[in-house]
């Protein structure tokens, strides 16, 4: 019996690393409800635009809906980190789920009958960008509680390749497919049904026990969520390698996001010709290099320099953007792009380890919250004055600076904060003790 468990354990270690978590039934069932949840998100992004379209509307309701849903996310995730720390993870899940769900059934109810007004989906639009505000803390917090430790790198590497696959890929393909035979209503009828599928999955995974002891008896309960943050905000002053890391992260949204998201359609159109399809084939690019640079650093172990790496992957990873703004050939752009989502991709796979491998999990909600909150809270403004300054000094300057000075951010924060000390003080490579037959079952 001994010789056979041995033989078992030796055969499922013999499986790329990437692929181990899947034999663990509590991950498989959540990477299933992850897979259907971003499914569902990817459709309600393409279904969105077109149903403004379909009401009448124009860039300037579109960007309403816009605008309504990064607001609703960006401030519910502080609340949304306190809440992981407070209540079991997976319950959260649930919870967003099955809310997504009632809200995209009734604007599909609304749409199928001929009553749904652009109000109903700005308003609909910040709940849902709001719940997306309360699954990213509650997952973080939840996949230490599923898997052992040598395997995150590996989850957080599938996470990477499913968001661009799913989320990028197939859930654009399945609206349009909807909207294609029916209207942008029978695509929210999926939407609402993908996610009571995820939550249903969710429900299986089952609770994992709080990692902290709540609060004090009889606090109240604003002073107890305003405790909780500022807990978490302590952590990230006190914490060299997270502040710089976070720090750093708001310097590279600001340089390259608005030129990616506004000025790269104008490249394309402008310097290499290109039309709709070009621009599409460039941002397809970035999402293959994502996935890529996800399952390729999934597959390896947590590099001995993981935070030098990881600043590195990210900062002079950048610098194919200063290229974009030079060439004229569409292929080099698309390789510019594919370079800067493949170091980008696996750069966030080492992070999202990182902060589930060092921060105390009774944090680790607030933490990733704080993550998602600092790094992009200059997005907007990143949008905002790509388009007038572009306009202003030209596309090349623009690119030029956001690939270059990204290196310079990137070396001040491994220098500043001590990172290659840092990294050897408190390494996270050592080799996996065998899991037991039992629980691989």
């Amino acid at each position: 019996m001994r010789r056979t468990t041995h033989l078992t354990i030796r055969r499922r270690l013999r499986l790329p690393r990437a692929a181990r978590p899947f034999l663990l039934a509590r991950y498989r069932r959540l990477a299933a409800a992850l897979t259907l949840s971003l499914l569902g998100t990817g459709m309600w992004l393409v279904a969105l635009v077109w149903q403004v379209i379909t009401l009448g509307g124009g860039p300037v309701e579109l960007s309403r809906v816009a605008t309504g849903s990064a607001v609703g996310m960006i401030g519910a995730v502080l609340v949304g980190g306190v809440l992981a720390d407070r209540v079991p993870q997976h319950w959260i899940l649930v919870g967003v789920e099955l809310t997504k769900a009632v809200l995209i059934g009734g604007v599909a109810w609304l749409a199928l009958t001929g009553t749904l007004e652009i109000w109903h989906l700005v308003v609909v639009a910040f709940v849902v960008g709001a719940t997306e505000g309360f699954f990213y803390p509650a997952y973080s917090a939840l996949l230490p509680n599923v898997l052992p430790a040598e395997q995150l790198l590996a989850a957080n590497g599938v996470e990477g390749v499913l968001r661009p696959a799913i989320m990028q890929a197939a859930g654009p393909a399945a609206a349009s497919a909807a909207i294609a035979v029916a209207s942008p209503g029978l695509a929210f009828v999926v939407v609402a049904a993908a996610q009571v599928l995820a939550a249903g999955g969710l429900i299986r995974v089952g609770a994992a026990p709080l990692q902290r002891t709540v609060g004090r008896a009889g606090q109240h309960p604003v002073r107890a969520v305003v405790d909780d943050l500022r807990e978490g905000f302590v952590y990230m002053v006190r914490t060299p390698w997270f502040l710089a890391t976070l720090l750093f992260a708001t310097g590279w949204v600001l340089l390259m996001m608005g030129p990616i998201e506004v000025l790269l359609p104008f490249a394309v159109r402008d310097q290499a010709g290109g039309g709709p399809e070009a621009f599409a084939l460039v941002l397809a690019a970035f999402g293959v290099g994502g996935a890529v640079g996800s399952i390729a650093v999934a597959s390896w172990r947590m590099p001995r320099r993981y935070l030098t790496v990881m600043v590195l992957l990210w900062s002079v990873g950048a610098t194919p953007i200063a290229i974009v703004g030079v060439t004229t050939q569409l292929w080099v752009m698309v390789a510019a792009v594919f370079v800067i989502g493949l170091t980008s991709g696996a750069a966030t796979v080492i992070w999202g380890t990182l902060l589930q491998r060092r921060v105390p999990p009774a944090l680790l909600g607030r933490v990733s919250s704080l993550d998602f909150f600092v790094s992009l809270l200059l997005m907007p403004v990143s949008m905002a004055l790509a388009g007038p300054i572009g306009e202003a000094v030209g596309l090349r300057p623009v690119f030029l600076v956001g690939g270059l000075v990204p290196v310079l951010f990137g070396l001040a924060a491994v220098v500043l904060a001590r990172m290659p000390r840092d990294e050897i003080d408190h390494p996270l490579d050592p080799a996996p003790a065998p899991a037991p037959a039992a629980s691989l079952a």
